[in-house]
């Protein structure tokens, strides 16, 4: 083998070695939430101002979730498509082996925001992260990859 390809070999199994060192106690690969009071109470709507990521934690991340039910029909319902699409978010987390309070960011895309609509983001954000609100951005877009698609959420997650 090349002396180049040897190195690189070596370096990626330090690498990935370092990357994945277990931490020293379960508390240490904790988030931990930050809401700057001068910010204002960002809970209410259903997010943190910030999470702060323990170190070499490894990080996963969740493409885009749709309200699409296990057969892939899609509900014309705003409300439905978010609370299914929470659902999803829920099996995905399953499938990679974590929970709703090991993840760190969401975003979320909206066809068409308007107030109305943050009642019903709020209310699913909270039955599934409780106190521990990841931090969140939301933006509003005029349409989805699918055209019946009124919501997506995708997200960031430290695994254990």
């Amino acid at each position: 083998m090349p002396n180049a390809i040897t190195r690189l070999i070596t370096g990626g199994t330090i690498i990935m070695t370092a990357a994945f060192a277990a931490p020293a106690n379960a508390a240490e690969n904790k988030l931990t939430i930050v809401n700057p009071p001068n910010l204002g109470d960002p809970a209410p709507n259903g997010y943190s101002t910030a999470v702060i990521v323990p170190p070499n934690a490894r990080i996963a991340y969740i493409s885009g979730l749709g309200g699409q039910d296990s057969t892939g029909g899609l509900s014309p319902d705003f409300a439905t498509q978010v609370k299914q699409a929470y659902a999803n978010l829920g099996t995905a987390l399953e499938g990679i082996g974590a929970r709703p309070d090991q993840v760190a960011k969401l975003t979320v895309y909206v066809v068409d925001h308007d107030m109305s609509k943050l009642g019903v983001l709020t209310q699913n954000v909270v039955e599934m992260f409780g106190a521990n609100l990841p931090a969140q951005t939301l933006v509003p877009v005029p349409k989805l990859a699918i055209d019946p698609m009124l919501f997506e959420v995708e997200a960031v997650v430290v695994l254990d």
